[in-house]
């Protein structure tokens, strides 16, 4: 059960980090494509921007809760 349970912790941390790389790009876009092609950006970047980093950062403090030692 220990290795099924660390396996379920392992992909919670890869769901966790691609959530938040993914809304941490969107954010970076959101203030390059203006620069760059100097209109506005999409909607779908400022909608993964708003949901992939909160949603990221907080499945990274669940599995940092779930994978911390219990206390005696």
């Amino acid at each position: 059960m220990t290795e099924r349970r660390h396996s379920a912790n392992s992909l919670l941390l890869r769901l966790a980090m691609t959530l938040f790389a993914a809304g941490l790009l969107a954010i970076a876009a959101i203030f390059l494509v203006p620069a760059v092609g100097g209109n506005e950006p999409p909607l779908w970047l400022y909608l993964t921007a708003m949901i992939a980093a909160p949603l990221g950062f907080v499945l990274a403090l669940v599995y940092a809760l779930m994978s911390g030692r219990r206390a005696r």
